[in-house]
């Protein structure tokens, strides 16, 4: 990192965190690497950064890297959006930012590279309370999200209010509803709006006849308990996608320094060697 000195004020501006300290510090999950209390001396530390739904793949790929590098520890701050983090890598705050679309012109200063990662489909799933209802229409998913069907009789399932779990129009996960599905009409005000995918998965499985979006590699990784839902007859499956008859895949890609420190650049070598491939295939995204 070049500008130590100052990163922690620039970080929780440009990150929007709610506390500096929160940079040097990580939670380990299920999902992450385990992260120790102290360093040792001659420990390297990679910082990494992204937008919520790009994150699980790194960390699946910083597990298995850490495993066979022990001089090696891999840190992941807030997480933010994708706009953030690579303002955060182009302040020299992270070491790798993680990202749901390809790096912009405005967002180039030059010292940056990025590459494709991994595509993630995206799926529509239910609580695992809806039952009798395993594929939508299009006509039948854009009167969901307008309030024109709000009951899940009207589907073929029970008696129960849809409660509906909707992302901000600015995050991917929305923009390929959009695009694929929901077009450009206004989507309904009752909807609840969670700001990041993790939220959103979490509620949904808490809350009976909940819908929502989200990744499906992320369920695949979790083995989560719910419905995943056929989008015009068209399940949400790799094979699929290969084919050509589901289309809604997000884009993960990730940037980092032209000129990175030596662990760096190992742990990229790494994301890119047929190690991570197999990885990623084997947690449902598809290698690029």
């Amino acid at each position: 990192m070049k500008k130590i000195a100052h990163s922690m004020t620039i970080g929780c501006i440009v990150l929007g965190l709610s506390s500096c300290a929160s940079i040097n510090s990580t939670t380990p999950t299920a999902s992450s690497p385990s992260a120790s209390s102290t360093n040792s001396p001659n420990q390297k530390i990679i910082k990494i950064g992204g937008s919520s739904s790009t994150t699980t793949v790194l960390k699946l790929l910083a597990q298995a890297y850490q495993a066979q590098n022990n001089n090696i520890k891999i840190e992941f701050i807030s997480n933010t959006q994708s706009e953030g983090a690579i303002a955060a890598l182009k302040n020299d705050i992270i070491d790798i930012a993680s990202s749901s679309h390809k790096l912009k012109p405005e967002e180039n200063n030059g010292q940056i590279q990025d590459r494709e990662l991994a595509k993630d489909m995206l799926l529509v799933a239910t609580n695992n309370s809806v039952k009798g209802v395993t594929n939508l229409s299009t006509k039948q998913l854009k009167a969901i999200y307008q309030s024109e069907i709000t009951n899940w009789q009207e589907l073929g399932g029970a008696n129960a209010k849809i409660i509906l779990l909707d992302r901000p129009e600015d995050e991917s996960a929305k923009k390929l509803l959009r695009k694929y599905y929901l077009g450009a009409d206004k989507t309904t005000t009752k909807a609840i709006i969670l700001n990041k995918e993790g939220q959103l998965i979490e509620t949904l499985q808490n809350t009976p006849n909940s819908i929502g979006a989200f990744s499906l590699a992320y369920s695949v990784i979790n083995q989560l308990p719910v419905n995943r839902l056929s989008l015009n007859g068209v399940e949400p499956t790799v094979e699929n996608f290969r084919s050509g008859k589901y289309q809604m895949v997000r884009y993960i890609g990730i940037n980092w320094h032209k000129k990175p420190s030596a662990p760096t650049q190992d742990f990229i070598n790494f994301i890119f060697s047929e190690k991570g491939k197999k990885i990623l295939q084997n947690n449902g995204f598809i290698p690029n």
